[in-house]
Parts: C-alpha cells; sequence; structure tokens
C-alpha cells in the first residue's frame, strides 16, 4: 500500500521562514536552511520550499538558499515562487530542488506545464492552486493569494494536469492557517477530476486533523502543513505514530 506522506511547507521571504492566517499577516519563524534540516531529521517525507513574495514582486526565485539547503536536506525538496519559464525550471532544478512548483507563471502562460513537462518529465512538475471561495464558486488566486484571476479552480487543475502536471498542491486560502482542518469539500472536487497525487494544503491544526483528511479522502496523498510544525504544536514522529495507530500507512524511518 502506497503510504501518506508528511510534508512541513516553508515560505520564505526576505530569507526568512514566515507563517500568517488566510495569506496574511506574516511573522517571522526561522532560517529555512536550519528548519529544512531540522525536518529532514526527525520524519518529515518531503519539504515544499516557496519564496511567497516572488510572483508579487516580480523577480525570480531565491537560489542561494535553495543550494545550501539542497546541500544539508536528502528528503524530496519541491519549490516554487517567481516561477515564469522553462529557464526558471532548470535554474531550480539545478540548485538541488527535485521537483518545480508553479502558479502564477502558469497562469500567465498555461503553455508552461507542457513545456516543462516535455523537458523535464511530468514527475518534475507540480501545479500549485491557491484557491479561494468567491460567491460559492471556486475560484484561482495569483500572486501569493493577492489577486483573483476569475478561473473556476476545478477546471484550471484539471487543464493543468492534463497539460503534464504530475502532482497537484491544492491551498485553500480560507482555510490556511485557522488551525480548524483541512478543506475536505475542496480536495474531494479536485480528487474527482485528476488522476496524479493531490497534496492536502492549509488548514491543519492537530494529529485528528490528519487522520479525518486521509479517512475520509483516501485519494488524498498527502498533507502539508506549516504553524503546527513550526511552533512545536505537534510533531511529525507524534503525528505518524498516531496514523499507524488508525491504520494509515505511513514511513516510520528516522
Amino acid at each position: 500500500m502506497i503510504t501518506k506522506r508528511i510534508i512541513p511547507c516553508l515560505d520564505v521571504r526576505n530569507g526568512r521562514v514566515v507563517k500568517g492566517v488566510n495569506f496574511e499577516g506574516l511573522n517571522d519563524v526561522s532560517s529555512p536552511v536550519e528548519l529544512a534540516e531540522f525536518y529532514s531529521g526527525c520524519g518529515a517525507d518531503e519539504l515544499v520550499f516557496y519564496d511567497i513574495t516572488a510572483s508579487s514582486d516580480g523577480r525570480k526565485l531565491f537560489t542561494d538558499i535553495l543550494c545550501e539547503t539542497a546541500k544539508k536536506v536528502f528528503i524530496p525538496l519541491t519549490v516554487g515562487g517567481g516561477i515564469n519559464t522553462v529557464e526558471d525550471f532548470d535554474r531550480v532544478l539545478k540548485c538541488g530542488a527535485d521537483k518545480v512548483s508553479v502558479n502564477s507563471g502558469a497562469i500567465r502562460n498555461p503553455d508552461l506545464i507542457y513545456e516543462a513537462a516535455k523537458l523535464y518529465g511530468d514527475q518534475c512538475v507540480v501545479i500549485s492552486a491557491d484557491v479561494k471561495r468567491v460567491d460559492g464558486v471556486f475560484r484561482v488566486f495569483a500572486k501569493g493569494g493577492r489577486e483573483n484571476t476569475g478561473m473556476e479552480a476545478i477546471e484550471w487543475i484539471k487543464r493543468c494536469v492534463g497539460n503534464g502536471a504530475g502532482e497537484v498542491v491544492l491551498n485553500s486560502i480560507d482555510t490556511d492557517g485557522v488551525k480548524k482542518g483541512f478543506d475536505l469539500e475542496m480536495l474531494d472536487a479536485v480528487c474527482n477530476v485528476v488522476n496524479v497525487p493531490v497534496i492536502a494544503s492549509g488548514g491543519a491544526g492537530c494529529m485528528d486533523d490528519f487522520t479525518t483528511l486521509f479517512k475520509t479522502l483516501p485519494k488524498v496523498d498527502a498533507g502539508l502543513a506549516a504553524s503546527i510544525f513550526h511552533f512545536g504544536e505537534v510533531s511529525i514522529r507524534d503525528l505518524k505514530e498516531e496514523l499507524k495507530k488508525n491504520n494509515i500507512p505511513v514511513r516510520m524511518g528516522w
């Protein structure tokens, strides 16, 4: 049976890991390199790095932090933020990333996913969708959740997977940082239209939220979280022990 993955998310701004609520009110947390190294050593299955202001600032993603992290971390690393061209994919992969996450860049140029998948393989291309309910409709947001594109999210994600995205990170802006559980309704809608791994992001507040996620939506492949890991509210080791007790398959090696 395929194991469920537990993935800490490091949102990086100005060289520091930050965390907010509903994509706003960002507070300083830690050094990204030190935090990544810590998670690598305590049972995380993968890490996700987002340069959260690269797109809104109109600049390229950090590379120095990425290179330093890749030297010290030996679990898969997904990196996103300011990815607008296949050259950006190439640069990030050469810095040590295993997968590249794209959001705003794909919205501006829908062919980017197809071009990157053709060059580097579907397994390297992750569509990261920032989604929020607007008048009862799931809408795609760009530029770190700041700009409503007006696009309906489920069809957009389906289209991206059809173009070659090998994985979906679904970031629910509605539940981000709220700590009241993952957005099961939104996740279910995505799982029903794609046949690639789906990663749940936004809303984890306790271990039970992960148990509920995987029990309710067995198609979801991974749970991603930030605050509860960053602030020591839940340890990855304890979380995996709890999931195992609930007959949810996880990798226990550390």
